[in-house]
């Protein structure tokens, strides 16, 4: 497996200050990002034992895998701006995504905008249990460094390898975030309830969580105001901060294939976990995004939209199209490139885009999208691999692709999903993004079927 190694400037450690410890996580300097602040943030933690909470649960999200081969990944991401911080991360295995985000009132402090890398390990989940509900905290986020300020604790944190997947999967976790609406909207209690009605261990096939006389209950075969749960098991991870939340909001995609929980913690905190439709679906095999990305734009045009946002921004595709003059399709196209690149999350309260500022790398779309690489090997101007058979009249396209010496059958364009004879499809149904043949096909005749709200 591909990986990207980031290096840490200096372990971090537990040093000595007149006001207490601090513990001091190094973070990654993969490489400079230009004009970025040394600091991001730095002040007081206005209800510290609720930051903790929500910390430590993420913590958990980041140690649990639910598939046994994946390896142990422990490297949040923290973005700073726009008035907050948020704590990003994945499970293990890759289908579960958690963020915390700590608003304006969780926060004593400036911010300036900035994203940066830490370890979660148990050093540190061991520091942040010791943090008592009366406790002074302060919080330091910066550039090679974030220093909880507490007069207990003991970390150390060094050099670590991040596996590619995560980029991957922040691409797919943002695209089907941007697709869910909310469908259940739960009070006190019934937050309370959302892991009465789970059957004891794993979730061997989906369930539906659905709302009954004001009561939360697991189905088998969902109604209309259902929300399918694959992996349902994986809910229990919010255990620790569902007697807290004094409301939580149920959202899905409409075409099923994720979820989401939004635990409303007061004090300007929020926690968002995410599950992929079937516990062995990590969102980094998804690829829902790649048909926007095939056609590719100027590398200029990328760099033009990364230079023009801040860390934590709030970025509304529609109204950034009208300001500089941009079609639709195009902005499409901006969107699914720049999430490629990790830079573009969803935040499902205000339902909008925000940025991360990370090290903008162009030759990661390719090599983390070898679906949309192959594709485009296949329409390289001295292949003759792909040819249009038929052409319809309600405008579908029957195209043949030729791909290891074997010539596959592809239907594209017009108002259906696209269609091919390879073991992709067959195997997936296009609910994983589209196979190479059918990316290559519609470029080429087709309509894209990727879009970005």
């Amino acid at each position: 497996m591909s990986e990207l190694t980031y290096s840490y400037a200096a372990p971090s450690a537990l040093v000595n200050q007149p006001v207490g410890h601090a513990l001091q996580l190094a973070a990654y300097a993969e490489a400079a990002v230009t004009g970025a602040a040394t600091s991001f943030f730095r002040g007081q933690l206005r209800d510290s034992w609720l930051t903790a909470r929500g910390l430590i649960t993420l913590a958990k999200v980041v140690a649990s895998r639910f598939v046994p081969q994946a390896a142990v990944l422990r490297d949040p991401i923290v973005t700073a701006g726009a008035g907050q911080l948020r704590f990003e991360a994945f499970s293990s295995c890759n289908g579960v995504y958690a963020r915390l985000d700590l608003g304006a009132a969780a926060l004593d402090g400036e911010l300036t905008p900035g994203t940066t890398n830490v370890n979660f390990n148990e050093p540190m989940v061991h520091a942040l249990c010791g943090i008592n509900r009366r406790e002074a905290v302060g919080l330091a986020v910066g550039q090679q460094a974030v220093t909880l300020e507490r007069s207990a604790g003991h970390v150390t944190e060094r050099k670590v390898a991040l596996p590619e997947r995560w980029l991957r999967g922040l691409t797919a976790a943002q695209g089907y975030l941007a697709q869910m609406d909310e469908v259940l909207r739960l009070g006190r209690e019934q937050a309370a309830q959302l892991l009465h009605g789970l059957p004891p261990g794993a979730a061997k096939t989906p369930l539906y969580l659905a709302l009954h006389g004001g009561r939360v209950s697991y189905e088998v075969l969902g109604g209309p105001r259902a929300v399918r749960v694959g992996g349902a098991h994986r809910l229990r991870l919010l255990a620790g901060l569902l007697p807290l939340a004094p409301g939580a909001r149920v959202y899905a995609t409409p075409c099923a294939q994720a979820m989401a929980v939004v635990l409303e913690l007061g004090g300007g905190h929020e926690f968002l976990l995410a599950l992929s439709a079937e516990v062995r679906r990590g969102f980094s095999g998804e690829g829902t995004q790649l048909g926007a990305m095939l056609a590719g734009l100027p590398a200029e045009w990328l760099a033009g939209g990364n230079a023009l946002l801040q860390a934590g921004e709030a970025f509304n595709p529609t109204l950034f199209g009208l300001a500089h003059d941009l079609s639709p399709a195009t902005v499409a196209q901006l969107c699914a490139s720049l999430s490629a690149l990790g830079l573009l999350g969803f935040d499902l309260s205000r339902n909008q885009y925000f940025y991360r500022r990370l090290p903008f790398r162009l030759d990661r779309i390719a090599r983390l999208n070898p679906r949309l690489k192959n594709a485009q090997a296949l329409l390289a101007p001295d292949a003759d691999h792909v040819r249009l058979a038929a052409l319809g009249p309600d405008g579908r396209a029957e195209v043949r692709v030729r791909s290891s010496h074997v010539w596959h059958t592809v239907v594209v364009g017009g108002a259906g999903p696209a269609r091919c004879t390879c073991q992709w499809y067959t195997d997936h149904q296009g609910q994983r993004g589209a196979c190479k043949h059918v990316l290559a096909a519609e470029q080429r005749f087709g309509q894209g079927m990727s879009s970005l709200r």
